[in-house]
């Protein structure tokens, strides 16, 4: 186990109902999930959580090299829920490339939103993601992103 992903464990708690903000970055940062064909394969891993009830998605933007990631978590805790998002988004992604290895760093960085009008400016954040980074030029061209407030 890395140092650093247990600290990021640290005094982390799992509250259902509560909205979190997760991140987490492919190993090494390789922008493995420019290649939009990859990029899906880890959207359905997150559309899956939110259908089987884990969680209900608000927003998410899937980055080359890392995934930020709105939620309301349900009945499962964060680990749990990461886990399975980059235990199952892994075996896919590794199948289609025909290798073994690592796809995500170990470990996540979660943050609890305690206001409820604090969402739509995280969810603003998230989804400008592409736009900071100079990836495209306006929100429409970029294609792995959602919000439920659209």
């Amino acid at each position: 186990m890395h140092a650093e992903s247990y600290r990021l464990r640290l005094g982390r708690c799992s509250e259902a109902g509560r909205p979190y903000l997760l991140t987490t970055a492919t190993y090494r940062r390789e922008p493995l999930l420019g290649d939009i064909y990859l990029g899906r394969l880890l959207v359905t891993e997150l559309r899956a959580a939110d259908a089987e009830g884990w969680v209900t998605s608000l927003a998410w933007v899937v980055m080359p090299d890392h995934l930020h990631w709105l939620v309301e978590l349900r009945d499962r805790s964060l680990d749990s829920l990461m886990r399975r998002i980059k235990s199952n988004s892994s075996r896919h992604i590794n199948q289609h490339l025909e290798r073994r290895g690592r796809v995500w760093q170990p470990g996540f960085h979660d943050r609890a939103i305690r206001r409820e009008e604090d969402l739509q400016s995280v969810a603003r954040y998230i989804v400008g993601n592409p736009l900071r980074a100079r990836l495209v030029e306006h929100i429409g061209a970029y294609s792995l992103w959602d919000a439920c407030w659209l």
